[in-house]
């Protein structure tokens, strides 16, 4: 099976342990919803993936065609050129870079040599950033530096897609097109997705599964289908109603 899988992972900032014996798969082709309100471990864990922070205990591994490399341990951009693309919160852009100078930026490593295919993919799927690709990133709205923040990451060759909070900071209806864009990505490119999210009724209205991070713990897991109980499960669930 092709995916990404946690096993009792324990991670944190110095003495102080933020997530405890953490488990989660994320199977090829799933848009998987890591729920949870604000201080409950989300970002930590996404970080621990990414490798900017180090897990004490567990392990987090890459399974992909027949092998298995542990994440754990290695440099963020070890990590990326491995096949996990990265969406931070916030978006992080170089504001001082038009769109196609950030995106050009980010095509390093392992994804080098498909730097234009990439670039033209990421103009399919987001028009607005072929329409300008020289516009400073500063310059645009919240919803299109989102969009920009997740073209960058695409322009990584990414055989999986950790997305952080890509609600924060915009309006209601941005929310929406911006959620329904990454359930675009999954279930017509085929894209892999672990996204964080504390947007509740959006995330799981496009999600495969759901997992609901309590305290750094996992709380609930839903891992066949959200239908009307699950989600009702899991609205309970993150509101720390038994």
């Amino acid at each position: 099976m092709n995916g990404l899988v946690l096993e009792n992972v324990c991670a944190g900032y110095g003495a102080v342990t933020v997530l405890h014996d953490v488990s989660l798969t994320v199977r090829e082709g799933e848009l998987v919803a890591l729920l949870g309100m604000n201080g409950n471990g989300k970002s930590t864990l996404l970080n621990a993936i990414l490798g900017f922070v180090r897990p004490s205990a567990g392990s987090i591994r890459l399974d992909w065609e027949g092998e298995s490399t542990e994440l754990s341990g290695r440099e963020p951009h070890r990590v990326v050129d491995l096949g996990i693309g990265y969406v931070p919160e916030g978006r992080r852009l170089v504001p001082n870079l038009t769109v196609e100078e950030n995106l050009r930026l980010a095509a390093a490593g392992r994804s080098r040599p498909d730097l234009k295919d990439n670039l033209a993919f990421c103009f399919e799927t987001f028009p607005i950033l072929a329409e300008r690709r020289r516009q400073l990133a500063s310059t645009m709205s919240g919803g299109q530096q989102q969009q920009l923040a997740i073209a960058r990451a695409l322009m990584t060759s990414p055989r999986i897609m950790v997305i952080d909070e890509p609600s924060v900071g915009l309006a209601p209806i941005v929310v929406d097109q911006m959620i329904q864009a990454i359930k675009t990505l999954q279930s017509e490119k085929n894209m892999t997705i672990l996204m964080a999210e504390q947007s509740f009724f959006q995330a799981v209205e496009v999600a495969s599964r759901a997992y609901v991070l309590a305290h750094g713990r996992v709380v609930h897991a839903i891992e066949h289908g959200l239908d009307a109980d699950a989600i009702e499960t899991i609205r309970k669930a993150m509101m720390g109603v038994d």
